[in-house]
């Protein structure tokens, strides 16, 4: 059995094991990178890209059915060749996975590794790979090993004719009806697109929410918004999913109201969140104390797992699974990996999240359900009527912004509105800047743009804040 003896053993070659890997060489000390499965991240495959690409396809197709609020006739209306978006959608993905390929492959082979990892103990790897297994000892490990798509109980009746957001992208025709179990963020963009491009939507969930937002105000919109162009069966008691003629689903569903309901439908698609690959690793070997999902308990500003020489990083944490705060992850864990036993606290970026439907979502900083409410204040500004998106066409959505009473800092925002995937990084620089909102409110807004909203947010709220000085 053949042994090898590295600084830094990293499983996993997605965005965070990619981005220990170069904190490691940074350091000066070297590091293999084992991967069980294929290269190219999760976010070029199946994640971010791919579903943008739809996602913009799909607003193409919106705007121009809507031509005529412009005055702009489109005599023939809009035709979707079905096969073309998704060859376009295959063709760029695939561009960029075969760049991040490239970029794996240009590390040395001799740090290269294919095959299943798992600990032996707490100094020791055993890696399965085709030429016979071999023994990995390191200095320090970073384990990377992401998370797969959820399958939830309710879907084992139809487990030959149910979908994942992976299989979308390989469509080549629009479902004429589309069940979606879980209405979150993943949820929420596919099947905004889907139907945007001919599908009738309906979404299913035994929760009450709508995307990840939290303050009420913002979730009541997101429903009415939402709910003009899609159905939403929330707080459903009972959940059941058979098969039905051609290779269709049948749902059925109990009402919070308790009135049952039966509906068959084309695709099921399921997006009920992911859970992370931990299985096999051998983390009980490594001595770790494990917690919720079998993931091992970290600091998460030191990506460190309890007092080992082991480190955890991306959505294997399963924290926040996306792709910056992978990138962040591995770049903490890789930094502290390489010069294990000397382990440093890392400051982290304010949280960001975003949904790109339409209007766009993001949560800016803690979630409103994290406030104690006693010690903010918030600035709230309806985008019905605001006037570049009224120029747009896109003049729906509300912002609400939290300013600490205290202080008068500004804390963060959660935000239903046009563009917000460029007003919540300005949201998320002033947190992480510290300014108070009467600082941002001295900022240039110019005219006419949708950051307009935003300083009529701020404006309400520091009148708010002073009331209570």
């Amino acid at each position: 059995m053949k042994k090898h003896f590295y600084d830094v053993a990293i499983i996993g070659a997605g965005t965070a094991g990619l981005t220990a890997y170069s904190a490691v060489k940074r350091a000066g000390k070297n590091a293999v990178l084992i991967e069980a499965d294929q290269y190219g991240t999760l976010c070029a495959r199946v994640g971010c890209m791919p579903s943008k690409l739809l996602i913009h396809a799909a607003s193409v197709a919106e705007t121009i059915g809507k031509a005529d609020v412009f005055g702009i006739r489109v005599p023939d209306g809009v035709e979707i060749d079905a096969p073309a978006v998704f060859g376009r959608v295959r063709k760029e993905r695939d561009r960029f996975v075969n760049a991040t390929i490239r970029q794996t492959e240009e590390i040395p082979q001799e740090f290269r590794m294919f095959g299943h990892a798992s600990f032996v103990d707490s100094d020791t790897l055993k890696v399965e790979t085709a030429d016979g297994d071999v023994i990995i000892k390191a200095n320090a490990f970073v384990v990377a090993t992401g998370s797969s798509s959820r399958i939830p109980e309710e879907v084992k009746n139809v487990a030959d004719r149910f979908v994942l957001s992976d299989d979308v992208f390989e469509f080549n025709e629009i479902p004429k009806t589309l069940a979606i179990l879980g209405p979150g963020i993943i949820g929420l963009e596919l099947g905004q697109a889907l139907q945007r491009l001919g599908s009738k939507v309906t979404f299913f969930s035994p929760f009450g929410e709508i995307g990840a937002v939290s303050d009420p105000v913002i979730q009541k919109n997101v429903r009415e918004v939402f709910s003009k162009t899609m159905d939403f069966h929330l707080n459903c008691q009972k959940i059941e999913t058979n098969p039905a003629p051609s290779n269709q689903v049948e749902m059925s569903w109990i009402t919070e109201n308790g009135e049952s309901h039966t509906e068959v439908f084309e695709k099921l698609l399921v997006t009920t969140g992911r859970t992370p690959n931990v299985n096999n690793i051998g983390f009980e070997k490594a001595g770790l104390k494990l917690g919720r999902h079998g993931v091992p308990e970290f600091n998460n500003l030191t990506m460190r797992c309890g007092d080992s020489k082991i480190f955890i990083a991306g959505d294997v944490t399963n924290d926040l699974p996306l792709l910056h705060v992978a990138a962040d992850d591995g770049t903490i864990a890789g930094t502290n990996a390489a010069n294990f036993p000397d382990v440093q606290e890392h400051e982290r970026s304010t949280p960001l999240a975003l949904a790109f439907t339409e209007p766009q979502m993001a949560i800016v900083g803690p979630r409103f359900v994290d406030y104690d409410e006693n010690d903010i204040e918030i600035g709230e500004v309806s985008y019905d009527n605001q006037g570049r998106a009224t120029m747009l066409a896109q003049n729906q959505g509300v912002v609400r912004l939290y300013g600490c009473r205290k202080t008068g800092r500004f804390l963060g925002a959660e935000m239903f509105a046009p563009g917000v995937e460029h007003t919540s990084h300005l949201m998320a620089w002033a947190v992480q800047g510290q300014n108070t909102v009467d600082e941002l409110l001295e900022r240039p807004f110019y005219h006419p743009v949708l950051e307009e909203g935003i300083r009529t947010a701020l404006r309400r709220l520091s009148n708010a804040l002073k009331k209570k000085k």
